[in-house]
């Protein structure tokens, strides 16, 4: 950090300078910035580090759609993140064919919608699965009937729900359908100058692949935009994996079940005698009425009791906790 001035010398610079003493080039010196061009038409508001970061998390997402999927088609599916890339919303939009499945998302407290686009090659693929086919597509490509956009709303809800999970990193959101397009035309969501940042995924059910395709507004995660960094994404990701190991053990082991066993007592007899034993007879064992039993969990001393009943079942109350060290 340089040498911060008084203001008598901010004062004699300023002096200097209008009486000519001093150059203000001089000063200045000849180390110029390197100067990079802007376009103001397509402001690159995305970096190469937050769609990486959008690419993890989709990968994620990714993972559970293929298991979603797989659960409500009861057929196998595997979908893959093939890239990403900012572009004009016009950019995306223009690219688009009709008919198209587009899901419009809400996810508070992201501005704005998403917009979640199918091909209608797996439209028709899962349309046909739920209606109890083999989970083939159509040969020509035609209008979607009511009946069939009932049906993808109901599986685009379940996908888009499976959101919230990998953007917990970045921001806790709640996703829904809003509502489904398959005219590219009425879902002018923003600007079409507007950058997005597009997320491609490829979904394979069955012999039938087809595109997935997320389209993220920049004005949606501008408020996020600073947690999308790997950096960032990383280290709460690893903290947030500590917390839910640690949490998952502890449930996992409060849902355990062991044995635990009170011991009324012990004796000896000779195996004569015990080869005779008859319904009735009586076994001396070596503790009194009134003694404290020992209570085991597992094959460890716990705890002391003393016997009793509860309702017509035998039970015992806990007296004191057993340490090692006793």
């Amino acid at each position: 950090m340089g040498d911060i001035l008084s203001q008598d010398e901010i004062d004699q610079l300023l002096n200097a300078l209008n009486s000519g003493e001093l150059d203000a080039d001089e000063i200045k010196g000849n180390d110029e910035k390197p100067v990079k061009n802007y376009d103001f038409a397509r402001p690159s508001k995305f970096s190469k580090d937050h769609l990486r970061t959008l690419e993890i998390i989709f990968e994620h997402f990714a993972r559970m759609l293929a298991t979603e999927l797989t659960v409500q088609l009861r057929k196998t599916v595997q979908v893959e993140v093939m890239n990403s890339e900012a572009v004009t919303y016009s950019e995306f939009s223009n690219a688009l064919s009709n008919p198209v499945v587009l899901g419009i998302i809400d996810a508070p407290p992201l501005q704005g919608n998403l917009l979640l686009e199918m091909a209608s090659n797996i439209a028709y693929a899962i349309v046909d699965r739920m209606l109890g086919g083999n989970g083939s597509t159509l040969a020509r490509m035609r209008d979607f009937s009511e009946i069939e956009i009932t049906i993808i709303e109901k599986v685009l809800s379940v996908i888009i729900g499976l959101l919230d999970e990998p953007w917990k990193t970045v921001v806790e959101m709640a996703p829904r359908l809003s509502r489904v397009e398959t005219n590219s035309q009425f879902a002018q969501i923003i600007s079409p100058t507007e950058m997005t940042a597009i997320v491609t995924m490829n979904v394979v059910i069955g012999d039938v692949k087809g595109l997935m395709n997320v389209c993220i507004p920049y004005m949606a995660v501008e408020d996020f935009v600073d947690r999308l960094n790997t950096k960032y994404w990383y280290s709460t990701m690893r903290e947030n994996d500590e917390n839910s190991y640690h949490e998952a053990i502890e449930t996992l082991i409060s849902k355990t079940n062991i044995p635990v066993k009170a011991v009324l007592g012990r004796s000896k007899i000779s195996v004569m005698d015990f080869g005779t034993l008859q319904v009735g007879d009586i076994i001396k064992i070596d503790k009194k009425v009134n003694e404290e039993l020992s209570v085991y969990v597992g094959n460890i001393k716990k705890f002391t009791a003393l016997p009793g009943a509860v309702g017509d079942k035998y039970a015992v109350r806990v007296t004191s906790i057993y340490r090692e060290e006793q």
